[in-house]
């Protein structure tokens, strides 16, 4: 089969790879319906992650199973399946709760991160433990609605929940890529008075302002404009969505004393210079962590059937499995106006 496989920085190719098989007789094997290109996949792409090389990436896809395990109970071939993009054992009381990367066995991995599963760029993917990591997709939730569920409207959703966002509060999200759009999508779920957007790159403002929310320019002011706004004293809660160094402190900075700091971009940053004087001055509440995806899905899905949450108008672009390489360079550049990529396996 066909899949997206990392060779080294910058370096993304379709590749003919061996086609997966359960694995374990609590595995599924699923065919690849369509997938998306993450935010986090760029620390992949840019090589920051692993020197390992090698190996197929994605971790956000939907699909049909075409083989099961014998132990598999709650699915069966030919189901149409949303796949978490992390999964755990399965079989913890964390994991049975949908609380995956807090797993008991310690076994947490995301998909096409060598961390021995594969990618789900890709034809298939071999998807261990299916009764925990996987979802019937059900009707009233389009095929572009079910891949953002399977990663970053969750995780969005993650960044408000963690907010403990309150009915009249300002709130301010810090990156407005795909997971940051979603994260304003969720904070509005919650009644904040104003939800103030970050970000320097001008689709991404635009596409904030689309959906209610105040767009604010970090190259021209945008921090000190929310700061303004809030009589010099910061917003009640900020979601971070992109885990850059320069991002993370501009949340300490623009969160009111008292506050909650939320972050839900990836930091690989084992040095980060925190500064712990100004958290213990304000007060602050600090909160990170990788998404348990399948926690959210009985909140999310409902909301996304019956059209209360509207997450697919961050797909921008559409190509083809064969144009990975083409399609990962244009995300990393920002170029012509992408927000998101989905990937179609059968081209």
């Amino acid at each position: 089969m066909r899949a997206l496989v990392y060779r080294g920085p910058e370096d993304i190719r379709c590749e003919t790879v061996p086609d997966p098989t359960p694995p374990d007789v609590n595995g599924v094997v699923v065919k690849i319906e369509r997938a998306a290109i993450c935010g986090s996949d760029l620390h992949i792409y840019h090589g920051d992650l692993s020197p390992e090389q090698g190996y197929s990436v994605g971790h956000e896809a939907i699909g049909e199973i075409v083989e099961v395990g014998s132990g598999v109970c709650r699915f069966r071939s030919g189901d149409r399946v949303l796949i978490s993009g992390v999964v755990g054992c399965g079989e913890c009381i964390r994991c049975r709760h949908g609380e995956v990367t807090a797993c008991e066995r310690d076994t947490a991995r995301v998909f096409g991160t060598n961390q021995g599963l594969g990618g789900a760029q890709a034809e298939a993917i071999a998807v261990p433990m299916a009764d925990a990591a996987l979802h019937r997709i059900p009707e009233g939730v389009s095929p572009d609605q079910a891949v953002l569920l399977t990663d970053i409207l969750p995780t969005g959703y993650r960044g408000a929940e963690g907010a403990e966002i309150q009915p009249g509060q300002d709130v301010a999200v810090v990156g407005c890529g795909p997971v940051g759009l979603m994260a304003i999508l969720s904070a509005q779920l919650f009644g904040p008075a104003r939800v103030f957007a970050l970000d320097s790159v001008p689709e991404r403002l635009a596409a904030a302002e689309g959906i209610g929310a105040i767009p604010c320019n970090i190259v021209s002011g945008g921090a000190e404009a929310v700061l303004a706004a809030t009589s010099g004293l910061g917003v009640h809660a900020v979601i971070e969505a992109v885990g850059a160094d320069a991002s993370i402190l501009s949340a300490l900075n623009l969160v009111r004393r008292g506050g909650i700091v939320s972050v839900v971009g990836v930091s690989t940053n084992m040095a980060l210079p925190f500064p712990m004087a100004l958290a213990l001055i304000k007060g602050i509440t600090f909160r990170i962590g990788i998404c348990p995806v399948p926690r959210f899905w009985t909140q999310l899905i409902p909301l996304v059937a019956e059209g209360r949450l509207k997450p697919e108008f961050v797909f921008t672009h559409r190509m083809g499995l064969s144009e990975g390489e083409s399609a990962y360079a244009l995300f990393a550049e920002r170029r012509d106006g992408v927000l998101k990529i989905m990937l179609d396996p059968t081209r």
